[in-house]
């Protein structure tokens, strides 16, 4: 549920918005918490919610052939976020360079306290699928600094022989409107390959979306203990096309 924060200010070109979530009873785990691929897709709803108030909606995308596409996600739980729980989430653009934009969401407790952020790199892309500039407009309305820092990475060493290694089959409710498997999705792969123990436990989680799973594809996850956490690839099994890298801890 995603109500507009009354408590919010108005709007401003570079202060976000804020928008309030109710941890509806399918979103938490076993546990009663909210499931880490939750807070993705907040993250991303808001993103749009706040870009169609600045008049850039999904029709604006559609007429010029361009849509944006999640390339790196770096989040940290700070506090724990529980079924029925509502958050104030705000989200805002903090840096943009010639093809990405990174935009920042902090998501509060009831309380008031930070009990997450979220930094999402989004590159803009064609509908070919090829990199194109950001237009300037962009930079304009939401009065984005140029970003000082670099597009999120996430480098692994090689699993080790006895990496946990699973099949993952792309099914047709894992795909968004852009007919890519959405973001949140590759979140839910990798928490179920963690050891059960392990499971919902991570505090800062580090993804790099490397390339697109398609619908049938079939994948090949290793995940493996890194001495600080837990080390995560996932692979396209007909090609070898890796399509993920994350870490854990």
């Amino acid at each position: 549920m995603t109500t507009d924060d009354p408590a919010a200010p108005p709007v401003g070109p570079a202060d976000g918005s804020s928008f309030t979530y109710r941890v509806r009873f399918d979103e938490a785990g076993p546990d009663g918490r909210v499931r880490p691929s939750v807070l993705l897709r907040y993250a991303q709803d808001v993103a749009w919610l706040d870009s169609e108030r600045r008049g850039f909606d999904r029709a604006w995308y559609r007429e010029r052939d361009l849509a944006w596409v999640v390339r790196a996600v770096e989040m940290e739980i700070l506090g724990s976020i529980e079924l029925g729980q509502s958050l104030r989430i705000r989200t805002r653009v903090i840096g943009q360079r010639k093809v990405w934009a990174r935009r920042r969401a902090d998501v509060y407790g009831p309380a008031g306290p930070t009990v997450a952020w979220l930094h999402t790199d989004w590159v803009l892309v064609d509908g070919a699928g090829r990199l194109v500039r950001v237009p300037p407009i962009f930079a304009e309305v939401f009065r984005v600094p140029h970003a000082t820092y670099n597009l999120g990475r996430v480098q692994l060493s090689a699993p080790p022989v006895g990496a946990s290694r699973s099949l993952v089959r792309v099914r047709p409710h894992e795909l968004d409107p852009l007919g890519h498997v959405n973001n949140a999705a590759y979140m839910d792969w990798l928490e179920e390959t963690l050891p059960e123990e392990v499971r919902g436990t991570a505090r800062h989680y580090a993804l790099e979306y490397a390339a697109s799973a398609a619908q049938g594809d079939d994948l090949a996850a290793e995940t493996w203990p890194d001495g600080t956490g837990w080390s995560h690839r996932l692979v396209r099994s007909s090609d070898g096309l890796e399509l993920l890298r994350a870490r854990l801890r």
